[in-house]
């Protein structure tokens, strides 16, 4: 890629970015485009060969394909209170190297919780001046918080997590399913949104134990029937509350049929996957292998294949990291068990190529991984000027060379915690250059901004 200065007609319009090349993913597809942007937003999406003038000009590379920023909305940053696990500066950082532009940050795991306007409001000073890459909140639903629901809302916040079991940390407690249908039902009043960690507390203290190195043992921990009888419960109260719902990182491929016929029915209902159930499979998991745990689990190869089926049907939505790192101690390295080791995955970073060569081996399109990595999910927030290329958008680009392979080196990737199960893998597609608004992120100067709902 190779940048020069505009020698512009004075009487022209002059762009403050042009960017031109024969791979630019609009939303008529891979068209040959000149793309020009003024004051961070697209407005002139033309042919090639048109000579828009711009004052900074990028021609790409042929092997290069200039895609909309990546949108992650399932993101834990940990900042404030458990910074060491992961911070702003760091997850923006990674964010922008995955070609991620916008991510929105889960309310568990940073101290104080996400649960009242008083915590957003520290959460929004502990990120301000440290975004690289722009940053949106999901508030959090706990028990005894209803009353905060709706200052949360006005403050900006884009939804309301809630979790159907022990979400990991004491101070995030979970809703059983009558409380989280009376969320629903304050939520449905104003039009916001609940997305649930949808795994049944009764099934899972019923389950065999995770104690141990073996992975075998943990999987039969957190069984699917675990996930399904969630599923069923947030299905049955947006049914009957009418609220928005969505089921967070479906690991379960069981939980699909019940899916689907829910939409057909009219509930409002989305769901995402991740890249970690998409990609890994539970029969190649070593024992004491503890970078792998999550929760739901990685699961079987044929589970892989009917997630990919469902995504292709439409019947899962999008793709979203579930980016929920920790420290090293944390993950129980010496010992590799199981049992008390953090459940979460690092992937922020490598999301794109993660999924990309996969799709590529399947005969799956650049266009369709980016509508599930970008379009989707900002439908789901509701951002109106994130996850297209198109005119009147934020202008947040990714230049991604497709067809270029790496080895992922879990020490050079920006992610606080140096701990990854896809250390060593070898995907194909690299980010090369990310763009905010127009202006190339240099992971020096956090350009990003803090968004809130209704204005993005």
């Amino acid at each position: 890629m190779t940048k020069e200065q505009s020698t512009a007609d004075p009487g022209s319009t002059v762009f403050d970015l042009v960017i031109r090349g024969r791979r630019i993913l609009t939303t008529a597809g891979l068209r040959e485009r000149e793309v020009g942007v003024v004051n961070g937003t697209v407005t002139a999406i033309v042919p090639f060969g048109s000579g828009l003038a711009g004052r900074v000009t990028v021609d790409l590379q042929d092997d290069e394909t200039l895609l909309p920023g990546l949108v992650d909305s399932h993101v834990h940053v940990n900042e404030p209170g458990r910074t060491e696990w992961e911070g702003f500066a760091s997850a923006t950082r990674a964010a922008a190297a995955g070609g991620v532009t916008t991510i929105i940050d889960m309310p568990l795991n940073s101290i104080p919780p996400t649960v009242d306007v008083e915590a957003l409001r520290q959460k929004r000073a502990a990120a301000e001046d440290q975004a690289f890459v722009d940053v949106g909140f999901w508030g959090g639903a706990i028990p005894g918080n209803t009353s905060e629901l709706r200052g949360l809302h006005d403050a900006g916040v884009f939804g309301f997590k809630c979790f159907l079991l022990h979400s990991g940390v004491d101070e995030f407690p979970h809703l059983e399913a009558d409380e989280m249908e009376a969320d629903m039902a304050e939520l449905k009043t104003f039009d916001s949104l609940m997305i649930v960690h949808a795994e049944d507390s009764r099934s899972i203290d019923r389950a065999p134990s995770a104690e141990g190195d073996q992975y075998d043992k943990f999987l039969a921990s957190r069984p699917r029937g675990a996930e399904n009888m969630a599923i069923a419960e947030v299905i049955e109260r947006a049914r009957w509350t009418g609220a928005r719902a969505h089921v967070l990182h479906l690991s379960s491929s069981d939980a699909l049929p019940m899916i689907a016929s829910a939409k057909r029915d009219g509930v409002k209902l989305t769901v995402e996957t991740c890249p970690h159930y998409l990609t890994l499979l539970a029969e190649e998991i070593p024992n004491g292998a503890t970078a792998f745990k999550c929760c739901p689990p990685i699961r079987e190869a044929s589970n892989r294949e009917l997630l990919w089926k469902g995504l292709e049907d439409g019947i899962i939505d999008c793709i979203v990291s579930d980016h929920s790192p920790s420290t090293l101690d944390l993950k129980d390295l010496e010992n590799g068990d199981f049992g008390v080791a953090w459940g979460g995955v690092s992937s922020l970073q490598l999301g794109l190529s993660l999924i990309w060569t996969e799709a590529r081996l399947r005969g799956i399109a650049l266009e369709q991984v980016v509508e599930w990595m970008s379009q989707r999910p900002a439908a789901l927030a509701r951002l109106t000027r994130k996850g297209r290329l198109a005119l009147g958008y934020d202008a947040d680009f990714a230049v991604f060379a497709a067809d270029e392979s790496f080895i992922v080196d879990v020490d050079k990737l920006h992610h606080k915690n140096a701990i990854s199960p896809y250390d060593k893998k070898p995907l194909v597609g690299v980010v090369r250059r990310t763009y905010l608004r127009g202006v190339e992120v240099d992971g020096e100067t956090p350009t990003g901004q803090l968004l809130r709902r209704g204005s993005a």
